[in-house]
């Protein structure tokens, strides 16, 4: 009789979240100093006076970035300014990064002087100091990790699972940006693969492109949180999108949320370019990702405070688990949000 082979479980019928619950589950933390371990935007450690943040991401060719239209500058100072954004994320103040790269033979001296000099105008646009990192090769083209540190006033930490029922839910800048940059650059990509005589056709549409290939983190949000004595009371960073992120403060602090249609921040151009290529704006704005902004709830007593921000758009309240995650339309209808955003390990992303 044939042995039964052995189970095997796709990732991708895990997901990216899925695949940390999994690993997850079989880790404790041991040491009294570890204040939060995985599950948000970076690692809480208890360091006597303050806490230290430390939060690590990784950019590999093909998956995050396409080397046919990213300068490498730009994916230098992007890289640098993802960890930041996580870091900001925990209403935190970055301090340092390590660096790690591997790279394919077909990289140049060059081509590393020009990635590390994105990442040289960060870290002195974040004040930042590079400490250290690694370097070894490749076979998959370019891959960048890098890991952040910070610190945060123990007072101020805030994190994805202590929102509140009533809180105000605010949103830093504009959303689905960077999603309709992307559109723009693989439109221009494939027009270029057909015909390699035409040149790419960007212009007007800096802005969105911008917001992919060079985001900021908001850092200055969290200075002005600071300035206006506001602490959120949970806060994420819009990497894979605003629903996602809704969902993740909602799972963690067991709560629902009503975010309201009218309410999203869209600049002009992404509504318009989302026009241009027949996609529905609100679909940008809720699952687009990779636009960095902060996603945080603020006590009552604190609207006052943020009311007339330029920057800080106030989209929906938190409410009972039982009310559900909603997106109220124009229209007063009450609609589940889906959370559709950038999924790791699908098969169409490999």
């Amino acid at each position: 009789m044939a042995e039964d082979k052995p189970k095997r479980t796709e990732i991708s019928q895990m997901g990216e979240f899925g695949l940390i619950k999994h690993i997850q589950k079989s880790f404790k933390t041991v040491n009294a100093s570890t204040k939060l371990g995985i599950g948000d935007d970076a690692a809480v450690i208890d360091a006597g006076d303050k806490y230290m943040l430390l939060s690590t991401d990784m950019l590999t060719e093909g998956v995050h970035f396409d080397l046919s239209y990213t300068p490498l500058q730009h994916l230098g100072y992007k890289a640098v300014a993802v960890n930041v954004s996580d870091i900001a994320a925990m209403n935190g103040i970055p301090k340092q990064i390590t660096v790690s790269i591997g790279l394919s033979n077909r990289f140049s001296v060059e081509a590393v002087d020009a990635l590390y000099e994105g990442i040289r105008f960060a870290c002195e646009n974040y004040k930042v100091d590079l400490i250290g990192g690694d370097t070894t090769s490749s076979q998959a083209g370019l891959v960048l990790s890098i890991t952040a540190v910070g610190e945060i006033e123990k007072e101020l930490l805030a994190c994805r699972n202590t929102a509140k029922v009533n809180d105000i839910v605010c949103v830093s800048g504009d959303l689905g940006a960077a999603y309709m940059g992307l559109q723009v650059l693989e439109r221009e990509k494939l027009t270029f693969q057909e015909n390699p005589n035409m040149q790419p056709q960007i212009q007007g549409y800096d802005y969105i492109v911008k917001r992919l290939l060079r985001p900021e983190a908001r850092m200055d949000i969290v200075h002005e949180l600071r300035d206006l004595k506001v602490v959120p009371t949970s806060m994420i960073d819009i990497s894979d999108g605003l629903a996602s992120e809704i969902f993740h403060i909602c799972e963690q602090s067991g709560l629902g949320m009503n975010i309201y249609e009218e309410n999203l921040p869209i600049d002009e151009l992404t509504y318009s370019t989302a026009a241009e290529f027949k996609i529905d704006p609100n679909t940008c704005a809720l699952n687009g990702g990779e636009d960095y902004e902060l996603l945080f709830t603020i006590a009552q007593d604190d609207f006052e405070k943020v009311k007339n921000h330029r920057d800080i758009h106030v989209i929906g309240y938190v409410q009972e688990a039982s009310k559900g995650i909603n997106l109220v339309t124009r229209a007063q209808q009450a609609v589940p949000i889906q959370a559709q955003g950038w999924v790791h390990f699908n098969k169409g992303n490999a």
